[in-house]
């Protein structure tokens, strides 16, 4: 039963990570834009 409740949680760690390294340039990207316009 351990191992199953694992393997679910490293697919759910996995996934949040491969969304967190698509998030975290995004997120960069569009601060950068918002402060660009700020400055103007």
């Amino acid at each position: 039963m351990a191992a199953n409740d694992m393997d679910h949680a490293e697919k759910t760690y996995d996934g949040f990570i491969a969304s967190l390294k698509w998030a975290v340039p995004l997120i960069a990207v569009i601060t950068l834009v918002v402060v660009m316009m700020i400055a103007d």
